[in-house]
């Protein structure tokens, strides 16, 4: 049978309860050095329990004495008018399988109840690192500080429950002291190491140089696209202003050259037609009447001249 993890902000122990024939079995965490109580679920006056650890005895209430069956300051434990058991300090040697028996005042068996008891350590604040490589970042989430002291007194490891959360808000998940995440992603990581009893946080924003030259990259390789494409419509009005601007000068041409033109036309002869028609080609054909032939009259000749000419003389004064 499986059980939930306890959330470190409750204070109850009790994490499942299940009854099977008057017995129950309940889950309880606890961290170290703190008092734990392990409670009777049955209803009702206790006239008498009996609290056992891996089937030996430790405590006993029976109308209302209580009797200790193991030393008291090595168990650090006592039984309450209730029946509840406390047990002070609790140590990781605390932890295993207790069970109470719960009599009636005339001796028969009223309950039997089993407690499911663990003790952990406070998770160690995690550290969270990060590095950066062939431009993508590699993100490390760490908790086993306390996890190596356990080890060298202890002789074993202790795992916890670490949670890596990526900017995109992705989640990994994993039960050790360790977890290694490697991506593309820049941004804030959260990294939470908590195990039944605690719960610590680390965040950090990382932010790697490649992510960033990628981003320039599409940013430079867009602005040249847009550079492009201004050039080639600056260049697709300007001439289509000069074809404009050639078109308004060939009106204008053609305007002032058009006066000139009908003037020459004017004074120039009227040309013939280039092909007679057939009215003027039967008067063409038509013969012309003869016409009288008048003698020839001698041409005169010139007089001789009979006298010479006098010269003139210059007039005198008077």
């Amino acid at each position: 049978m499986g059980h939930q993890p306890l959330s470190p902000q409750l204070s109850s122990q009790v994490l499942l309860h299940c009854s099977q024939e008057g017995s129950s079995t309940s889950w309880i965490y606890k961290a170290v050095n703190e008092t734990a109580l392990l409670s009777i679920t049955a209803p009702g006056n206790i006239y008498e329990a009996t609290w056992r650890r891996e089937g030996q005895r430790l405590v006993q209430i029976k109308d209302n004495k209580a009797r200790h069956f193991v030393n008291k300051e090595q168990c650090r434990c006592a039984i309450l008018r209730n029946g509840t058991l406390q047990i002070q300090r609790v140590e990781k040697a605390d932890s295993g399988n207790y069970t109470v028996m719960v009599y009636q005042k005339d001796g028969k068996l009223k309950a039997e109840e089993n407690v499911i008891f663990f003790v952990q350590e406070s998770v160690p604040q995690p550290i969270l690192t990060a590095e950066c490589r062939n431009k993508s970042v590699s993100v490390k989430c760490e908790a086993k500080e306390k996890a190596k002291n356990e080890a060298k007194e202890k002789g074993e490891d202790e795992t916890f429950i670490i949670e890596l959360t990526q900017p995109n808000g992705k989640k990994i998940r994993k039960n050790a002291t360790l977890l290694e995440w490697h991506g593309w992603n820049s941004g804030t990581f959260r990294c939470v190491a908590k195990n039944q009893v605690s719960e610590k946080m680390a965040e950090k924003a990382i932010k790697c140089s490649g992510k960033m030259d990628f981003y320039l990259i599409l940013g430079i390789a867009g602005g040249a696209v847009f550079f492009v494409i201004f050039v080639i419509c600056l260049i697709y009005c300007i001439r289509r202003k000069k074809t404009k601007r050639n078109e308004v000068y060939e009106e204008e041409r053609v305007m002032q050259t058009l006066p000139m033109e009908r003037e020459n036309g004017m004074r120039e002869l009227p040309q013939p037609p280039s092909r007679p028609t057939p009215r003027q080609l039967r008067v063409q054909q038509r013969p012309l009447p003869p016409q009288p032939q008048e003698p020839q009259q001698p041409r005169p000749q010139p007089r001789p001249r009979t006298q010479p000419r006098t010269p003139n003389l210059p007039r005198q004064r008077p």
